[in-house]
Parts: structure tokens; C-alpha cells; sequence
């Protein structure tokens, strides 16, 4: 069966590259191992098993939650994307009830790479649940600073549908910190807004710059200097 997940993880460990993985965990500061495959054979690699998956997952409105606990239990890096590739393919079966489920997956084994990955699919909750809104202002205030994160950027690529309201108030509630992934966030959100609303963006960094960290301005203010 090409969807077999057994198989799939025999054939990504029977690809190992010793020294790509020594160069992908130091980029990732070593925080995590790798077999050292890297994104496009990655991909190649798991074509047909995703498509196959996805196939049948998809016909019965489904989320294979087991799967993507068990790849996030794997050692190694590459099961984890393979997890978030995986949420790619069946994003328009997540529900309102999914996240707690990827709030998990963010508090485990969490660095920028899968956090970031996760944005899209929190963001296609939102679009299609107005009431997990809510949600978003929670997790902004939440403790663990990569929720906060995935709050700030789960508007990105939304461009006019963007919630201005609820971005400046994540935004707000994100003042005065320390936290590099976070302000880095912060400038990331208002430059991909800067793209279809420059003024209101242009007058939110000029309205709160005492503030807004240097590094949140600069990245921010990208479009609109």
C-alpha cells in the first residue's frame, strides 16, 4: 500500500545522508536530529504516500491524528515536516476542535521551522470559524511564546481579508517584549500587511513606536520606507 506508514518511515530511514544531516542540525542549532534528507527529495520521496493518504483521508472528511502524533514522536526532523506536509494536503478538513490539537504540536518540539509551518493551518481555522477569533486573542496572552507567535502570524497571506482589529490587538498584547521570535513575528505580520494596506501600517508602527522593539519597526517598515 502506498500509504503505508511503516514503509514510508523505512524508506526515509534507508536514505540517510550523514553529512547533510550534520550541516541541517547545526542550522537548527542543534536543537534536534536529522536524517539528513533534504526538502525537494523529502518531497520526492513521500509523493505518493501523501497523495494516496490524503486520497483517502480527504473522502471521509478526515484528519489522521494518529499519524501526525506518531511522526511528531520520531526522532528524527524530517518526520515532523512530513507531519505538517501531510496537514498541507488535508487542511480544508480541519475543524474549530482541531486546535488544541496543533496548540500541541506547537508546545512539542517546538522551534521556528514547525511553528511557522502550523500559521497556514491555525489561519484556515480562522477563516472559516469567525469564533475562533477568540481563540487567537488567548493564545496571544499565552505563556508559551511560540503560541504567542502563532497567534501574531496566523494572518499571514490573508492580505484584504485581514482582520486589522484583531491584528493590532494581538500585536498589542505582544508590547514590550524580549522575545526575539517574537518581535521578528510582530515585523513579519505588519510587512505582509504593509502589501495591501501600507498607510494603516505605515500609522500603527508611527502610533506605537515607543513600543514596537527596533527589529519589529525595521522588518515592518520594509515596503512602505
Amino acid at each position: 500500500m502506498t500509504n503505508d506508514i511503516p514503509t514510508i518511515i523505512a524508506q526515509f530511514q534507508a536514505h540517510k545522508n550523514p553529512e547533510n544531516a550534520l550541516a541541517m542540525a547545526s542550522y537548527m542549532k542543534d536543537n534536534f536530529i536529522y536524517l539528513g534528507i533534504k526538502t525537494p527529495e523529502r518531497r520526492k520521496l513521500s509523493k505518493d504516500f501523501l497523495q494516496e493518504k490524503a486520497k483517502q483521508d480527504k473522502a471521509v472528511k478526515l484528519v489522521d491524528w494518529e499519524f501526525i502524533k506518531l511522526m511528531w514522536q520520531q526522532d528524527y526532523r524530517e518526520f515532523q515536516y512530513l507531519a505538517t506536509d501531510y496537514l498541507k494536503k488535508v487542511q480544508k478538513n480541519l475543524q474549530l476542535a482541531d486546535l488544541p490539537k496543533l496548540y500541541q504540536l506547537a508546545v512539542s518540539k517546538s522551534w521556528w521551522d514547525s511553528v511557522d509551518n502550523l500559521d497556514e493551518h491555525v489561519g484556515s481555522i480562522v477563516r472559516r470559524e469567525p469564533s475562533a477569533k477568540a481563540i487567537m486573542r488567548d493564545w496571544s496572552r499565552d505563556e508559551n511564546f511560540w503560541i504567542r507567535r502563532l497567534a501574531i502570524d496566523h494572518q499571514l497571506g490573508f492580505k484584504l481579508e485581514t482582520d486589522a482589529e484583531l491584528l493590532s490587538e494581538i500585536i498589542q498584547n505582544n508590547f514590550d517584549s524580549d522575545e526575539f521570535f517574537i518581535n521578528k513575528a510582530i515585523g513579519w505580520a505588519l510587512r505582509d500587511y504593509s502589501k495591501v494596506a501600507p498607510d494603516w501600517v505605515r500609522d500603527f508602527i508611527e502610533n506605537h513606536r515607543s513600543k514596537l522593539s527596533k527589529l519589529s519597526i525595521r522588518e515592518g517598515s520594509k515596503y512602505i520606507d
